[in-house]
């Protein structure tokens, strides 16, 4: 328990925030949205209303994944913190896989995984 009590705070949740966030312009129809929403089946217009439970669930994903950065942050332990990304990214992609997501859908999700544990553990070397 002695890592987890010198956790970053801070840096966890501005991390967990900032990821959260640039999840909104990741998936914006002038960055990524369109083509991600076409190879999900998912339509984006703006009558439609934002689906609750995924966003709770995407940040709590987020700000359990910022944890799990921080404590590595205590133990200097950066490549554990990048294999954790790696496996969190990794299983997005397996499960829009198992949907038949696109090829395209798959690699923006995914990506935007890994963007967003870069972020976390900047956040931890910055704050």
């Amino acid at each position: 328990m002695e890592n987890f009590t010198s956790v970053n705070w801070l840096a966890v949740i501005v991390g967990a925030v900032v990821s959260f966030l640039g999840c909104w312009l990741w998936y914006s129809p002038k960055v990524f949205g369109k083509k991600w929403a076409a190879g999900s089946g998912v339509t984006m217009d703006s009558n439609s209303k934002p689906p609750v439970f995924a966003l709770v669930a995407q940040f709590t994903a987020f700000l359990l994944l910022a944890t799990v950065i921080g404590i590595t942050a205590t133990s200097n332990a950066l490549f554990t913190a990048m294999f954790a990304i790696l496996a969190v990214a990794i299983f997005i992609a397996a499960s829009s896989g198992f949907v038949n997501k696109s090829g395209p859908a798959i690699i923006i999700e995914t990506i935007y995984i890994i963007i967003a544990g870069v972020i976390m553990i900047a956040a931890q070397g910055l704050l």
